[in-house]
């Protein structure tokens, strides 16, 4: 019997790194990894045998056309965060390659979209589309084109929350690498009150939840799209909960307001573009129903803002005022 051959594009990534390693440790698959620069994978790639690191981009993906048509399982996490070729590279060649994967052969396609494109009924939201940054409205139009193809019926679209992750052989997330700075402002953030709400995942658990959806994939009657997040959080429970792991009193709090926001903004001049100030106003970037690890019965990694610091590195600290 021939090993399952598994598909993972933009493995030297944040995402693509925690994947690639689950898979290689967890797992005797086949495995093709997808790099523009193998310099970037960090992974052990020599531990175990069956593990390619392929060289490329994919901008040229119909280089890869012979490969692709023997592909069993495609794991899409590559993407551009803007530039020129943000939409090339996130919708037109994203569907290239998946028109490359032979839809008899292949029995899975887990391709990585964001959160940012759907409302809080986990449908699309028409002003991603509209007035998102480029990334956000690539991944908009490249949901929108999905259902055309003729592999559709085998994509599982995953829609990652605020992601976490990163360590000293990982490259970290963007948000991850911000948090060490933002404890140093905890003085005045605990005196603030914000009306706001998310959930937030971390590789780890992303590539635990990716490794259960590989060997287990959506029947035809089950859902094939999914959020990817822990529980949701209001800004205030995560402030609370940072300040009680640094060990900060908080005496009283004062509300921020829309209002007295978009006051400042104005009296500042300060430029919004039409994305952020759409993200301003909506405030709760929380979802009808959120999958992670412990939704088939898995072990979380990361779960609460405890754990966010203490995997950030940010040590806890005794009662202190």
């Amino acid at each position: 019997m021939t090993q399952k051959r598994i598909l993972v594009t933009g493995a030297s990534g944040c995402i693509g790194h925690y994947i690639a390693e689950a898979l290689i440790q967890e797992t005797d698959y086949e495995l093709y990894l997808l790099v523009r620069n193998p310099n970037k994978l960090t992974v052990n790639t020599q531990g175990r045998s069956g593990i390619t690191v392929l060289q490329g981009d994919m901008l040229q993906i119909n280089q890869f056309a012979d490969l692709l048509s023997t592909i069993d399982t495609a794991v899409l996490t590559a993407t551009a965060w803007g530039g020129e070729e943000t939409f090339n590279i996130n919708v037109n060649k994203t569907l290239e390659l998946l028109k490359l994967l032979d839809p008899e052969k292949c029995q899975q396609v887990i391709y990585f979209s964001t959160a940012s494109v759907l409302d809080r009924h986990n449908q699309p939201l028409k002003e991603a589309g509209e007035i998102g940054t480029d990334y956000v409205s690539s991944k908009y139009q490249c949901l929108q084109q999905l259902p055309k193809l003729a592999i559709a019926p085998k994509i599982t679209t995953v829609f990652p929350t605020v992601v976490l992750g990163g360590d000293a052989n990982k490259p970290y997330s963007a948000v991850t690498s911000g948090i060490p700075e933002v404890t140093k402002y905890v003085n005045l953030i605990k005196f603030l009150q914000a009306d706001g709400s998310f959930h937030f995942i971390h590789g780890k658990d992303i590539a635990t939840t990716i490794r259960y959806l590989i060997d287990n994939p959506p029947t035809e009657r089950e859902p094939r799209r999914f959020v990817l997040g822990q529980e949701q959080l209001t800004v205030n429970q995560a402030v609370e909960q940072v300040c009680t792991y640094l060990g900060k009193k908080i005496y009283f709090r004062i509300p921020l307001s829309l209002s007295l926001a978009n006051l400042i903004i104005a009296v500042f001049r300060i430029q919004m573009a039409a994305w952020d100030r759409f993200c301003m106003n909506y405030r709760h970037f929380t979802y009808d129903k959120v999958i992670n690890p412990a939704s088939f019965g898995l072990p979380n990694y990361c779960v609460t803002m405890s754990d966010v610091l203490k995997i950030s590195g940010v040590k806890s600290a005794g009662v202190q005022s």
